[in-house]
């Protein structure tokens, strides 16, 4: 199952550029994951300012662009991470993982995770809602829904990346299967004389414990940025 909303261009372009972090799933509390959030982008801000042009660094409108650039990537990339971690689907064991891409007039954000299939029709009900409505108007419904009954999904972060950035933003949902493979856990044990203890072991680890497929939802969230 693959399911598209918004701008989401599935072009595979060479980038110049590109830098991919990934989180591995935790049982850490979410307020302290989220304090994190803010220094991974900043880093991602940091590291993609070091590839833009830099023959004109005295000129101050070069300067102001360049710290607009940084203030955007840093502000997009942690509301990309903060949504990623509040609705991710935690039990599922799939990483979540973030990643830039730049080219030569544009760069793109990509944020992937995996969500309850419980929240799926609800999330992709926001989505069409989003962008079949006016920005505006939109924009005045979530705040007094926010303001009504605290709704957690209020979505004023993305709301606030197409209006005041200027990005777009596409989403890509889709069903992959993952392994639960108790043999990731094994040590690996070197084989000693003729008798190979290592090929025992996983074989009866597979007897009893057979290695488990299942299947989760994988949203991609990716936003473009002018540059």
């Amino acid at each position: 199952m693959v399911k598209i909303f918004g701008d989401f261009n599935e072009t595979e372009i060479k980038s110049r550029e590109f830098l991919k972090l990934r989180f591995s799933p935790s049982s850490v509390p979410l307020q302290q994951r989220w304090r994190n959030n803010g220094l991974s982008a900043d880093f991602l801000a940091d590291y993609l300012i070091t590839f833009l042009p830099s023959e004109k660094n005295d000129d101050p409108n070069t300067i102001k662009r360049e710290t607009e650039l940084k203030d955007a990537v840093s502000y997009i990339a942690n509301e990309l991470l903060e949504n990623a971690m509040k609705f991710n689907d935690d039990s599922s064991g799939y990483p979540i993982s973030i990643q830039f891409q730049l080219y030569h007039d544009h760069l793109r954000l990509c944020i992937s995770n995996s969500i309850p299939a419980e929240n799926l029709a609800t999330f992709q009900s926001f989505l069409t809602e989003l962008h079949s409505t006016n920005p505006q108007d939109f924009y005045l419904r979530q705040i007094e829904r926010a303001n009504e009954d605290g709704h957690i999904s209020s979505g004023l972060g993305l709301l606030t990346i197409i209006d005041d950035y200027g990005a777009k933003l596409g989403w890509k949902f889709e069903t992959v299967e993952v392994t639960d493979d108790p043999n990731d856990s094994l040590c690996s044990i070197e084989p000693f004389n003729k008798f190979n203890v290592f090929k025992l072991l996983k074989g009866l680890t597979e007897h009893f414990f057979p290695t488990k497929n299942k299947k989760i939802i994988v949203v991609t969230t990716m936003v473009q940025l002018a540059i």
